[in-house]
């Protein structure tokens, strides 16, 4: 996997491009040089990772024919005060949305992500608490 960060030349914003040839604007806060045009590079580590498990939740719930229709997880965040400013702990809270959703899948689905398939959270793991619930949302 292959990325490019290009800094725009002006403040201190920046433009990603993927190996998938997808673009994505970073910019830094106001009191750091930045004009608060996107969001932080960090915030980018956090929703990256949130997307990571996200995903895995919901393909292996598709894979045990779970009727999901919707799948969001909230993340939270505490960072240590000094450099390097690590992610110290993470709580992701999963809202799973679906018709007669078994909770012990759901459950099941979190576990698996957390401790085996989702490389974000197990990579951050070694620096933060990561912990997680859920919540199903009968459609």
């Amino acid at each position: 996997m292959e990325c490019t960060v290009r800094w725009s030349g002006a403040g201190m914003s920046f433009l990603a491009e993927t190996e998938s040839k997808h673009l994505v604007a970073m910019d830094g806060a106001i009191e750091g040089g930045g004009q608060n045009l996107a969001p932080r590079p960090m915030e980018m580590v956090l929703l990256g990772t949130g997307g990571c498990t996200a995903y895995d939740v919901l393909l292996i719930l598709r894979r045990s024919r779970q009727d999901v229709t919707g799948c969001e997880v909230r993340l939270q965040a505490d960072r240590a005060p000094s450099d390097p400013k690590v992610f110290t702990r993470i709580h992701l809270h999963f809202v799973v949305r679906g018709r007669e959703l078994k909770t012990s899948l759901v459950e099941n689905a979190i576990r698996l992500s957390h401790d085996k398939y989702c490389s974000a959270t197990i990579m951050l793991g070694k620096t933060a608490e990561i912990t997680t619930d859920f919540e199903i949302a009968e459609q």
